[in-house]
């Protein structure tokens, strides 16, 4: 019933989890031993050229918590814009519970699971509340410390509570509210993939993924996070000295900072008494950004993103510190035509024709204060269904409405979005709860392929009994020939089913097209399915379509398609040199890049992890060591794979590197002591694990994993209390209640046993073993009653 420290370790290239992000638990599996292999690769790497040394990385000048001022500092001068504010969804996106923001029933009836009553209350002195009873166990109560959403979105809007935890973190509680179906609701993904379900006294507390509370307000690695994304200035950091989280925010609502930086420059300047003369003023204009900087302000939260470096806050620059494009590797949340497959947020915009080959942002259709909608031009319009969104560009559409749309003015198909950006379900959600989102792709509507990619588009939702064939004749007989789907959507299409390489990379390799979101999905598909190691050969052309894609001026595609260059050929002379040259060029773009290179290599270092073939693995985390020497994330997985070998010496060589560059981790040291316990070195194992705790003391596989060497040791009355305050720090972790029972069966305390196994099967039910144990202990002790 051993469960290895290295299971919950979250795959170390994503710092966002992201809500929707499930983490490895494949158990550590004993093989070959590599340690000549990985020596003499080592060795062979020496004869090759190394590459430019890492650009030291100065962040002196970026902005410090102690630089925003937050938004009433504003009013005073920009009161109509403030006014303005306050009023949106911005305004009232989240803050301290109370009337003006809980939407959700406190105070009303409790929610009833099947093993649990979980109330939620309002305090006399008002504080809100929930308290969570369960059998066999104390009630525990969470405070609310913060209220997350209004549920004001038009396509489902929910409301989500958050509570401050022990170890300083900001955790999302699993109740959930939901204002047009009206009922609380929880994410059962995680446990059971049934998307968002209502809570009914059918489902077990268990099914809630985020039960117990794990994701955090923050970038957070070691926790399923949101980043920052729900709220202003939210910073989580670990304090080693204090030895707990510091989690700090200025509000819960999108305050001003959030888009234009800190403000306390500016105040200073014009506070100053002194008429500004200068085009300085202490704040970037944003009216004044281009296309690509303006789209980045809203997707620092409007788009899923891979965190690169902790501690981000509004003003530094967006490219060091996230990475667009790099979710679509292996999770492949988007359709090729960037239709959201799984679950995504409004960079989906990013493959709309109005801003790939147009100059289409945001704020042409929506107010930054307000969140109303206006035109390009600035004018206010009635509503989100207005045409004026698009007439202010398609001037003609509007001059011949009814002969362009083919439906009476006045009808909802006569309005532009409801055609071309209709509210589509995200398919991760399931369908019990409404989570509809408008289609920032702006597609034309084209029935029978959004048929044949799952899609639900604008022609079925009105006329859902309608073949789509039925339906695309009628646009033909309306248009003529449907718009061609953009060039890299159809390659994506066709080559999803091709196993040669070549004529692959004529479809999805293509420097030529100005399409950089379409570009890196293009390239992803190819990099995951036709390149590995350290390859003999490959094609001229495919070498050359990789190399212009390394020109590219999109930062993710360069550095993907540099990615897959060294992984493919980088022992290649020719190759090498190029990509030297690259990296020696890339001026203040170094680390940004390199960061990205790093990540793609790191994803397919997992990929070969998770398919068993850690020789694989070993050689592609060593390629990403050439780009950051050091990484210490990077020394960690390189540790895994060697476990996942069976060669625990390599494993504890990584680890120690690992500590040398970082030894605020936790978790380095709960896999370090399972190395050496596998080497037999059972005293320095358990000094390893009290390192874990001295680095975190509320980290639960530090005492899990003392206690199973305990147990494993013939201690039983040492690993109980370890076992128990494992379990009791995270009751998820059903392997701690299944070696606590054994524990206590060992002492010979039936009824503790009893109650261990059924915590653990709360959460691991399909554990067959487990279930006959209990079986056989409760029939003895009805036996004996």
């Amino acid at each position: 019933m051993r469960l290895p420290g290295a299971c919950l370790v979250p795959r170390w290239r994503r710092g966002a989890v992201s809500r929707r992000r499930a983490w490895t638990r494949a158990a550590l599996i004993a093989g070959l031993a590599l340690v000549a292999v990985f020596l003499s690769r080592r060795s062979t790497a020496r004869s090759l050229t190394p590459f430019p040394a890492p650009r030291p990385v100065s962040r002196a000048g970026e902005p410090r918590l102690e630089d925003f001022v937050g938004a009433e500092r504003c009013a005073s001068c920009h009161a109509r814009q403030y006014a303005a504010w306050r009023g949106s969804t911005h305004g009232r996106a989240g803050g301290a519970p109370g009337r003006t923001t809980v939407l959700a029933p406190f105070g009303g009836p409790p929610i009833r699971f099947r093993d649990a009553v979980v109330t939620p209350v309002i305090t006399p002195s008002g504080e809100y509340a929930f308290t969570v009873a369960q059998q066999d166990r104390p009630t525990r109560w969470f405070r609310v410390d913060g209220v997350i959403g209004g549920g004001h979105l038009q396509g489902g809007g929910t409301q989500g509570f958050v509570t401050r935890y022990p170890d300083g973190t900001l955790r999302f509680l699993p109740f959930e509210f939901i204002r047009r179906e009206g009922v609380w609701f929880c994410n059962s993904t995680p446990r059971t993939g049934r998307g968002w379900v209502p809570i009914t006294d059918h489902m077990t507390l268990a099914e809630c993924g985020d039960w117990p509370p794990t994701r955090v307000l923050g970038d957070v690695p070691r926790f399923a996070n949101c980043q920052g994304c729900h709220g202003s200035q939210i910073h989580t950091l670990y304090n080693p000295t204090a030895r707990r989280y510091e989690s700090r925010f200025t509000t819960l609502a999108i305050n001003c900072e959030s888009c234009h930086g800190p403000g306390r420059r500016h105040v200073e300047l014009t506070s100053a008494g002194q008429r500004l003369v200068s085009a300085d003023i202490g704040m970037e204009a944003l009216a004044t950004f281009d296309k690509d900087r303006s789209l980045a302000v809203c997707f620092r939260c409007h788009a899923l993103k891979d965190n690169l470096a902790p501690g981000y806050l509004p003003g530094m620059p967006f490219d060091d510190y996230y990475a667009l494009g790099f979710p679509q590797l292996g999770d492949r949340p988007l359709h090729p035509d960037g239709r959201v497959r799984t679950f995504a947020y409004q960079e989906t915009q990013r493959y709309s024709d109005c801003s790939a080959n147009g100059s289409m942002r945001c704020t042409d259709c929506h107010d930054p204060h307000s969140q109303s909608y206006r035109d390009v031009n600035g004018t206010p319009l009635q509503g989100r269904t207005s045409n004026g969104q698009c007439t202010g560009c398609h001037a003609s559409k509007g001059d011949r409405l009814a002969s362009h749309t083919h439906h009476p003015p006045g009808s909802p198909g006569s309005s532009c979005v409801a055609c071309h950006m209709p509210y589509l379900q995200h398919p991760e959600v399931g369908r019990a709860l409404r989570y509809a989102r408008s289609d920032h792709t702006i597609p034309v509507p084209r029935p029978a392929s959004d048929t044949a990619e799952g899609v639900e588009g604008a022609c079925h939702q009105c006329h859902a009994g309608k073949p789509s064939a039925a339906l695309d004749a009628k646009l033909r007989e309306w248009y003529g020939e449907l718009k061609p789907q953009a060039a890299l959507t159809a390659a994506m299409i066709r080559a999803a089913h091709l196993s040669d390489r070549a004529a692959a990379a004529k479809l999805l390799l293509r420097p030529e097209v100005r399409h950089p979101a379409a570009q890196f999905a293009a390239l992803g598909d190819f990099l995951e399915r036709y390149l590995r190691p350290d390859m003999p050969s490959l094609e001229r052309d495919v070498v050359e379509r990789l190399e212009g894609l390394a020109q590219s001026g999109d930062i993710d595609v360069r550095a993907l398609a540099l990615a897959s260059l060294h992984l493919a050929r980088g022992r290649d002379r020719g190759v090498r040199r190029l990509l030297g040259d690259q990296l020696a060029a890339l001026g203040d773009r170094d680390d940004a890049v390199r960061r990205r290179w790093v990540v793609a290599l790191g994803f397919v270092g997992d990929r070969y992890r998770e398919r068993g073939e850690p020789r694989n693995a070993i050689t592609v985390y060593g390629k990403a060591l050439e780009i950051r020497p050091g990484d210490p994330s990077v020394l960690l997985q390189l540790g895994l794979a060697s476990a996942d070998a069976g060669d625990w010496a390599a494993a504890v060589t990584a680890y120690r590197m690992s500590d040398a560059a970082d030894p605020r981790r936790p978790l380095l040291h709960v896999n370090w002591g399972i190395a050496l316990e596998n080497l037999g070195d059972t005293g320095a194992a358990r000094a390893e694990f009290r390192r874990a705790l001295d680095v975190d003391p509320r980290e639960p596989l530090g005492y899990f994993n003392l206690g199973a060497l305990a147990l494993a040791s013939g201690r039983p009355g040492e690993a109980v209390p370890l076992l128990r305050q494992a379990g009791e720090l995270d009751p998820s972790l059903a392997s701690a209640h299944f070696d606590l029972a054994r524990a206590a069966v060992l002492l010979g305390d039936g009824r503790q046993a009893v109650i261990a196994l059924r915590r653990g099967l709360e959460f691991d039910p399909a554990n067959s073993a487990a279930r006959q144990v209990l079986e056989r202990l409760e029939r003895a002790l009805s036996h004996a009653h």
